[in-house]
């Protein structure tokens, strides 16, 4: 049975969430309180997380904030808070999926499984990638830059490993998307947009004229092969 804490302040709703995650076969924590959160979390360290935004004395943000490098597992935003920045806030700091109430509880069921399949298929294989002085080790998930460790999220990892097995061909948006998220992009979701910036950041890359991972028109993104020396 895969193990979920659910951080809501609506009781209401928290209630209705969790009756449904149960008829599901999953088994729901419920906390209506953000100040204790993130120790529960990392106690319980469940299959994936639920988290809204807006809750007593620690917002979902800042509690995200306090786990991610300690939690290696799915973490949802189920929020209210539907404007641009919120959604890019949430996605920056490194959760897996943003979602605007109100929602079908089956399409959150969808949500929460496609994130449990995605993890589930994560294959760890002995596998290295070079080209000049970026290095990519796959069995460790470690990336090197002129011998330096660059720190990366799991999700910046698999994106960079996705662009570095087809290095000096364009992997689409949609193609991404599916990858990443599960499920085809609608054209308004900036999901990959957001993770394609910060791991631009993160490998040195310019933002306002990238040269190691380049938007191709019309095609997606693409690894440069040789922008690495």
């Amino acid at each position: 049975m895969k193990k979920i804490v659910l951080v809501e302040d609506d009781k209401r709703l928290a209630n209705l969430v969790k009756s449904f995650l149960q008829q599901h076969s999953f088994a729901v924590t419920v906390l209506h309180d953000g100040e204790q959160a993130a120790e529960t979390i990392l106690t319980v360290n469940p299959d994936v997380v639920i988290l809204d935004v807006m809750l007593p004395s620690l917002d979902g943000f800042s509690i995200c904030r306090q786990i991610k490098d300690k939690f290696h597992n799915p973490i949802l935003f189920l929020t209210a808070k539907d404007s641009p920045i919120d959604h890019v806030m949430g996605l920056e700091i490194g959760a897996d999926d943003y979602i605007i109430k109100p929602i079908d509880p089956h399409v959150l069921v969808a949500r929460v499984n496609a994130v449990l399949r995605r993890t589930a298929e994560r294959v760890e294989t002995s596998h290295n990638l070079k080209f000049g002085n970026l290095e990519i080790d796959k069995s460790s998930r470690q990336v090197k830059l002129k011998q330096q460790n660059v720190d990366l999220t799991s999700h910046e990892f698999e994106l960079l490993w996705l662009l570095a097995e087809v290095a000096g061909e364009p992997k689409s948006r949609n193609d991404i998307h599916q990858a990443m998220i599960g499920r085809e992009y609608d054209g308004l979701d900036r999901t990959v947009d957001v993770r394609i910036s910060r791991l631009r950041k993160k490998l040195l890359d310019s933002t306002t004229h990238p040269y190691r991972i380049v938007t191709v028109w019309g095609k997606g993104y693409m690894l440069c092969p040789t922008a690495w020396d």
